[in-house]
């Protein structure tokens, strides 16, 4: 089978099919990443417009218990109430710099009866057991508490935790143990606090503004694909040059590749391969 004929053979038909599958699944890949990038670029415009914002009455920003809008995430709410200090619960498996440790959740009583959490700040890991050597108190009595709002967190399968531990901020799951009046919409992560103890969690810094390397990662998967037809370009020239090499004029091509390939300078490791193959 001369020329160019050999591409119509089921064989090549296959070749061209899993090709396209390969350029098909890395362009999938690409945009995924580009989603990806456009989830963190939210975030970080999230993190601009909330995160040093003035703070608005909590009752304003969520009407109701449930409410909450992803757009709202960072937004400081203020509001006026009692720490629960009895009803004070630790989420496990928390990390800060590496470091393990807890979240302290501190539900706090509000004025109409409501309860909304508080999550005052990190604390590690005791030294010698699973749970904190100390926990700084909330302050007592009535307490003004200004806090970032953040989304409620699933259940995790596998996860669980006893005592006044829990395994996941789920809100939900936080409510039915509190047994009253909870927002489930949505959390808080301490601001300040008034009056503001001599001693406090360690508070959540400021989100780093990056949006990852979502852009290279999605050119690399075009580029992928790409070079996915050109491996099958440069694949079906070998073939054509070797059906094709008792064909005169292939052969004249052939001798004017191999006089090309000739007339370049060769590298210094080239001339050390042939010596080492003259002495071997």
């Amino acid at each position: 089978m001369s020329g160019w004929r050999f591409l119509l053979s089921k064989q090549w038909a296959g070749y061209l099919a899993l090709t396209i599958v390969f350029a098909v699944v890395c362009s999938g890949l690409g945009m995924w990443q580009l989603a990806r990038r456009a989830e963190a670029q939210a975030e970080i415009s999230r993190v601009d417009a909330n995160f040093d914002a003035d703070a608005v009455n909590l009752t304003d920003a969520l009407p109701t218990l449930d409410s909450f809008e992803e757009s709202q995430k960072w937004l400081p709410v203020e509001m006026t109430g009692t720490y629960l200090l009895d009803q004070e619960l630790l989420v496990r498996n928390r990390t800060f710099n590496i470091n393990p440790g807890f979240e302290v959740l501190t539900p706090l009583l509000l004025a109409n009866g409501d309860i909304f959490i508080v999550d005052r700040g990190w604390i590690p890991t005791g030294e010698n057991q699973d749970a904190p050597d100390s926990v700084p108190a909330a302050p007592t009595g009535e307490v003004t508490v200004v806090a970032r709002l953040k989304q409620g967190e699933p259940v995790l399968a596998g996860r669980s935790a006893t005592g006044n531990q829990v395994a996941t901020i789920n809100l939900p799951a936080i409510a039915d143990r509190l047994g009253a009046d909870t927002y489930t919409g949505a959390y808080g992560l301490m601001k300040t606090e008034d009056p503001a103890p001599a001693d406090r969690p360690t508070a959540v810094a400021r989100p780093v503004r990056d949006e990852g390397p979502h852009l290279s990662y999605a050119f690399q998967w075009f580029v992928f694909a790409l070079m996915g037809f050109i491996g099958l370009g440069w694949a079906a020239r070998q073939e054509f040059r070797n059906i094709n090499s008792e064909v005169p004029e292939e052969q004249l091509r052939a001798a004017e590749r191999a006089k090309r390939q000739a007339a370049k300078p060769r590298s210094d490791a080239e001339i050390e391969d042939e010596l080492m193959d003259q002495h071997s």
